[in-house]
């Protein structure tokens, strides 16, 4: 089950559960729409794979314990090591190639 991280990992911005621009790479890394745009090049600095929007978990238990009142989002904020420099640096070398090809 997906830990639903409540901040990007690189602006430090708040993305709540039902955050929209939340995006996630196969890790769950977890970063903003913006930052996975305007800095990372949409190349995870972790481990380099690519991202997709983060599942929204439901509110309400539609089926019998099944919503974020039962399994709800992490409240632990987790932030890259990496710098700026070390990420633009990783993003440029493998930007061109498909996430799917890494």
């Amino acid at each position: 089950m997906l830990l639903l991280k409540p901040n990007c990992e690189g602006c430090n911005c708040d993305l709540p559960p039902d955050a929209t621009e939340a995006m996630i790479c196969s890790y769950e890394c977890t970063f903003c729409l913006k930052c996975v745009n305007d800095l990372l090049s949409n190349v995870c600095p972790n481990c380099g794979g690519g991202f997709t929007r983060r599942p929204v978990r439901p509110k309400t238990a539609r089926r019998e314990g099944v919503s974020l009142a039962f399994q709800p989002a992490s409240t632990e904020r987790v932030n890259t090591s990496k710098s700026v420099s070390e990420i633009k640096a990783f993003a440029a070398e493998v930007k061109d190639i498909p996430p799917w090809q890494r």
